[in-house]
């Protein structure tokens, strides 16, 4: 094959990789992407956008079940609900189909060159990639590593047949009568609950003493409330042994030593996920690690000079939309922008029921910084538009210095609150202070009067609690 030259290379088209192609694209610097498999990555096909499409049509069938059982405020009546997990799936699959040639397309309007393969480092500015017609030998000034991560697989529990992954879960055509998880993480509790929903019995088992570790008790209160409601069993300070000699059970040990026995038809492991960093050639190039994650300053600049790294492989927080922006920001430096990286606004979505949303500093992690500060908090059991929606659980939480009321953080729990999350967000963004919240005129009858409501509450007048 004729050799390509190009000024960037990206190597992986998930959310980092392909936003930093189309952006560099766009700015007319000559791009090549490389990806073995379909343009999205792990977000896209196998992970944030199927896992939603499988949560809301849970919640859709537990609404239906709920209504079925005579269980409904509104007096709507439904009868004999069931679900065809199959046609689930295949809904699913149409919709990351679509997703999957939109990025393609767009990648193909910036002008972006896609290669097909497996590549692998020469040297710090060549790549070879496996196509299915032969070895692609691709030269480039700047290379982008995007390579994203994968599910940690347990020693005792190693992926096939019962046992698991996410990818697995989100593939399955049947609903599991019985269904054990492993990790009380978000992976872990966001799936747990919705195959709860479809009718699944779910039992948790998590080695820490609490659910959700990266968020305070305080949020994950309503979560955990929302898996008792629905029958999931959680053991905390609880390690997983293996599997029984007949594979019909997974074996656990309990903090005070009592084993026990898990009946289960599908075992899913969500443990975490580990950063892509070997079958690349990494062995042929020079870079700094932290860790296991590769090390990379406030630009997405490597230890080597025109090598860049964006996604996963970069480190927490795992999260697609700070790929992007890493990915973004990067095109533009490539293409002679001056651009720096600032994670301080990155805002932390846990898709569970009810949802939680945290932007900047908690108030533990303010008060550690040594900041005095100021806390108003709103629950959305005062908010009207909640009261019509039946969800009522959880609130909004910002945190704030307690001598110029500069906004440090903003959290919430609560039915939808994903949608709020770019509002806070760009409140932390753009310096916002308390009397800026309160003095923004939120729309009535809306979830997001909670927000106006919270700041409100930290300054003192609150007027609706």
């Amino acid at each position: 094959m004729k050799e390509i030259t190009c000024k960037l290379l990206v190597i992986g088209a998930g959310p980092g990789g392909y936003v930093c192609a189309i952006r560099a694209g766009q700015l007319g610097v000559d791009t090549v992407i490389v990806e073995m498999a379909k343009p999205g990555g792990t977000c896209l096909n196998i992970g944030c956008i199927p896992s939603k499409a499988i949560i809301h049509a849970a919640d859709d069938f537990a609404k239906t079940v709920a209504m079925a059982a005579g269980k409904n405020a509104m007096g709507i009546k439904a009868d004999n609900p069931a679900i065809d997990l199959a046609k689930t799936m295949a809904w699913k699959d149409g919709i990351t189909g679509r997703l999957t040639l939109g990025v393609a397309g767009l990648l193909k309007k910036a002008g972006v060159k896609i290669v097909v393969g497996r590549a692998k480092f020469r040297d710090g500015k060549t790549v070879a990639v496996e196509t299915e017609t032969g070895e692609q030998v691709i030269r480039a000034e700047n290379i982008v590593i995007a390579t994203g991560s994968a599910p940690v697989e347990l020693p005792m529990l190693p992926f096939g047949g019962k046992v698991i992954s996410s990818t697995g879960a989100l593939s399955l055509t049947e609903v599991p009568q019985k269904l054990a998880v492993v990790g009380a993480g978000y992976i872990g509790l966001e799936l747990g609950l919705a195959f709860a929903k479809l009718g699944t019995k779910v039992t948790i088992v998590e080695a820490l003493d609490r659910i959700l570790p990266l968020y305070d008790t305080q949020l994950t209160q309503p979560v955990a409330k929302r898996l008792a409601a629905l029958g999931v069993e959680v053991l905390l300070g609880t390690k997983v042994k293996g599997m029984s000699s007949n594979g019909e059970a997974l074996l656990a040990e309990t903090g005070s030593g009592e084993e026990r026995r898990i009946a289960a038809d599908r075992i899913l492991v969500t443990v975490g996920r580990k950063p892509v960093t070997e079958g690349w050639g990494r062995e042929e190039l020079e870079l700094d690690m932290d860790g296991r994650f590769l090390r990379i300053d406030e630009q997405c600049r490597t230890s080597m000079r025109g090598i860049y790294a964006v996604g996963d492989v970069t480190g927490e927080p795992m999260l697609a939309h700070r790929a992007m922006a890493q990915g973004e920001m990067v095109a533009e430096i490539v293409s002679g922008k001056r651009r720096s990286w600032d994670k301080r606004a990155i805002p932390a979505v846990c898709f569970t029921d009810p949802e939680i949303v945290s932007v900047g500093m908690s108030p533990d992690e303010a008060r550690a910084a040594g900041r005095e500060i100021k806390i108003g908090q709103f629950p959305f059991s005062a908010n009207g538009r909640a009261m019509t929606l039946s969800t009522e659980e959880g609130f909004v939480r910002v945190v704030a210095r307690a001598d110029n009321h500069l906004v440090l953080g903003i959290q919430g729990v609560g039915v939808g609150i994903s949608e709020l999350s770019a509002a806070f967000s760009l409140a932390i963004e753009m310096g916002a202070r308390l009397e800026d919240l309160a003095g923004t005129i939120h729309a009535h009858p809306t979830q997001s009067e909670a927000f106006a409501e919270a700041a409100l509450k930290a300054l003192g007048h609150a007027l609706h609690v």
